[in-house]
């Protein structure tokens, strides 16, 4: 039987990020409504083109998304929230953007396009981390009475702009029962099987029209399947499937599963009437025997054994000796990455200066389906058919694992010379408090920002100039020292009490501290989405980690010496910069985060001496990378805190440690986030009007706390009477002495107006929270 190949999914973005910049020109009301889908068109188009160019026989559609695609099933099914306005119909695109951006004023002035909705002063939806990826996801809302329509025709509208330019596609859906489960309630008490009841006709209707216009495959993704599920997800699964089967005719479903392995869950998804099941064998190798053994004969297996969320070329031999007695079983198999490839860059050749042998051991999203494509033809015509690609692979992997560069002895025996003392404070905390609280002198619900200050058009083009070679290293430094000092001066002219210096020096707050440490490698063209227009290059960290040299010492002494307010040193945290790289995957990643953790804590210890009083760590994505499963989060939890302590605990007590965290649900980690041992921690809490503070007042979080009382991730600058009233819902759950007030997260994205209006906002709202206290 003929092994064929898929693709889960494709990046969005385009190769040089074309559709961020339509959606900014959009946003900014510089191109009308018509130029941004007619960009989005045009790279929907190049990506069926080319994944049908390199071969693949399984092209998808409706995995481009113009935000979400998270939001875009919350459009198809007519889930939004009354506060958008919106009365029923299709889902107008001024409606979606002011879900994922909120809007402000009037909606008019939003969009520059003749908005018509009526949504004009809203915040945008509450967002989180997609599983334990970097993507943010727009999380769907529910209330009681909850009714759902077909009211975004944009999956079959993909499906037949493809079959017009001569693709046949396999449309892709996310699944009924992991929506409901991203999604949230405001009704107490409102069940997921009522829920699915109302919303199951819609998928039916949407199945339906898709084998009507053609569609012979559907992609439906469940990655619940991976997480741990309860009696009552698994009947919820069964039910779905059993309606869907029923009333959807000449469509078959291949049920997707990624992240992990289906472990007690299956049973379940073997007897779910499903003619396919995808299966991550990267994440979880293991499970391929069980269902081999389990699976009915005539399902279809479409197995995920290409790393669709690394950046590190697979070792083709190795793969097809486990792909070899598969085949000739006579199953019919699909080969596909693990997951989809939104997670990767689009392609490895627009590398030209990366180091010759770190490149040869990688491969982007079009390296990887000519991956996938090979092992199909070497499991169809043989290996000889491939004998060259075959050849290269090993090479690659032979080359990898022996190189001189991957490993450093003088690591191995620093961090053999960790001890248990090197991992805690000199004092506990409430005495450390007391000796801050003496040095700083700071008032009561003290302000401060996260870190970055805007990037503007003129500091990401003066960036560029200085790396094309066209301004000099003295003329960027003036540049970057003026941005710095005016800066600093209207802190404090606005009255914050802790100021920032700006992270002007920075393009990112992982790839600039990875640029300046051993082991890591960057890209020029690597971009990967991470929500909306917001773009990331992950570093690529290929080898052992240290610090040759101090990384922000110089920036922030020369920003304090401008003030005498206190000024924080700012470092982003080991968990966060493994996490948010391409991490190497020939050591456990714990090894990898201490390395990194010792290079930091040497960077904590020269501010300390600098005279910084103040050294936050972000540690953003600590709660991203938690097993997806249960029962392996100690282990996780264990190395990561470790990690995060080994990096804090080399100063005195005095010295006040802050970390950052943002989009993350906080109940389940609530100890770990404890035994972290920051003095302050700061939160995202203002999407989600304080809830996420719950955890932390019933934890009883003994030290303090910044919880974001405005979205840096919307335009919309949030009144002073909104941000009061955040505070004191933050005094419901907190002792006043605990509560710090700042944004939600770092101000990089934003633009100068917004967030001038929004700070000065801030500072007022802490004001009457003062004048409230007294």
């Amino acid at each position: 039987m003929t092994v064929t190949v898929a693709t889960l999914g494709f990046p969005r973005i385009g190769p040089r990020r074309e559709l961020k910049v339509a959606l900014e020109r959009y946003w900014s009301g510089k191109s009308d409504r018509a130029a941004l889908l007619a960009t989005a068109a045009e790279l929907r188009a190049k990506s069926w083109a080319r994944q049908v160019a390199l071969g693949v026989d399984h092209v998808p559609s409706n995995d481009f998304s113009l935000y979400d695609h998270v939001l875009d099933t919350s459009a198809m099914v007519g889930a939004i929230p009354a506060i958008y306005g919106w009365a029923g119909g299709s889902v107008d695109l001024d409606i979606y953007f002011a879900m994922a951006r909120g809007a402000q004023g009037d909606a008019q002035d939003e969009c520059g396009q003749g908005c018509t909705h009526k949504a004009v002063d809203v915040p945008a939806a509450e967002m989180t981390k997609w599983f334990d990826t970097n993507y943010h996801y727009l999380v769907p809302e529910f209330a009681a009475g909850q009714a759902f329509a077909l009211s975004s025709t944009k999956v079959i509208d993909e499906y037949l702009e493809a079959r017009a330019q001569g693709v046949l596609t396999r449309p892709v859906l996310l699944g009924p029962v992991t929506f409901l489960k991203l999604g949230k309630s405001q009704t107490e008490g409102l069940h997921r099987q009522e829920l699915l009841r109302a919303l199951l006709p819609v998928y039916v209707e949407v199945l339906n029209r898709l084998a009507a216009a053609g569609a012979t495959w559907v992609q439906i993704d469940e990655p619940c399947l991976v997480l741990d599920l309860a009696a009552e997800d698994r009947a919820l699964l069964a039910e779905a499937y059993a309606a869907l089967a029923a009333a959807a005719t000449g469509i078959k479903l291949m049920l997707t599963t990624y992240f992990g392995a289906l472990g007690d869950n299956l049973d379940t998804a073997l007897v779910l009437p499903v003619a396919g099941l995808h299966l991550d064998l990267v994440r979880a190798p293991a499970q391929l025997g069980d269902v081999l053994a389990k699976a009915p004969p005539g399902l279809v297996l479409s197995l995920g054994i290409i790393d669709g969320r690394n950046v590190w070329r697979a070792d083709l031999d190795a793969i097809l000796a486990r792909l070899d007695p598969v085949a000739k079983s006579g199953r019919a198999i699909v080969l596909a990455p693990s997951c989809s490839l939104l997670h990767t860059p689009i392609d490895l050749a627009q590398e030209n200066a990366l180091d010759a042998d770190v490149r040869s051991w990688l491969a982007f999203a079009v390296q990887k389906i000519e991956e996938l494509v090979t092992l199909a033809r070497a499991l169809n015509e043989g290996r000889s058919a491939v004998a060259e690609a075959l050849a290269a692979s090993s090479t690659a992997a032979t080359s990898r694992r022996t190189s001189p560069k991957i490993h450093d002895q003088a690591v191995a025996t620093r961090l053999a010379q960790v001890t248990a003392a090197m991992t805690r404070r000199h004092a506990s905390f409430p005495e450390r408090r007391r000796q801050q609280a003496e040095q700083l002198g700071l008032s009561a619900f003290p302000t401060t920002t996260i870190g970055s200050f805007p990037q503007t058009e003129d500091v990401r083009k003066a960036r560029a100039a200085h790396g094309k070679g066209t301004l000099s290293d003295a003329e960027y430094e003036s540049f970057l020292r003026e941005e710095t000092a005016r800066t600093v001066r209207w802190q404090e002219q606005i009255g914050l009490d802790v100021l920032v210096h700006g992270e002007f020096e920075r393009n990112d707050m992982v790839q600039y501290f990875g640029e300046q440490l051993a082991g890591f490698a960057f890209t020029r063209h690597g971009w990967v989405q991470s929500y909306g227009s917001r773009c990331v290059r992950p570093p690529i960290l290929f080898g052992d980690v240290s610090r040759p040299k101090p990384m922000t010492v110089a920036w922030w002494s020369y920003a304090q010496s401008l003030t005498a307010r206190p000024m924080k040193g700012m470092l982003t945290g080991p968990v966060t910069i493994l996490n948010w790289s391409f991490v190497r995957d020939d050591i456990p990643r714990a090894l990898a985060c201490r390395q990194t953790a010792l290079a930091i804590r040497d960077e904590v210890v020269d501010l300390e001496q600098a005279g910084a009083r103040i050294i936050q760590i972000d540690e953003a994505a600590l709660r991203e990378g938690l097993p997806l499963r249960r029962g392996d989060w100690n282990t996780y939890l264990t190395w990561a805190v470790e990690s995060f302590r080994l990096t804090a605990s080399g100063v005195a007590d005095r010295t006040q440690i802050h970390t950052h965290m943002c989009y993350s649900e906080f109940n389940d980690i609530i100890a770990a986030i404890g035994d972290m041992d920051a003095d302050v921690i700061s939160i995202e809490t203002a999407r989600s009007k304080m809830e996420l503070l719950g955890a932390f007042a019933d934890y009883r979080y003994p030290a303090e706390i910044g919880p974001g009382v405005y979205d840096i991730h919307s335009p919309r600058v949030p009144p002073v009477e909104e941000m009061t009233e955040l505070l004191r819902v933050a005094r419901t759950r907190l002792a006043p002495d605990q509560i710090w007030v700042n944004p939600d997260c770092g101000l990089k994205t934003r633009k100068w107006p917004e967030t001038e209006a929004a700070l000065v906002n801030m500072v007022a709202a802490a004001q009457a929270a003062r004048a409230a206290l007294a």
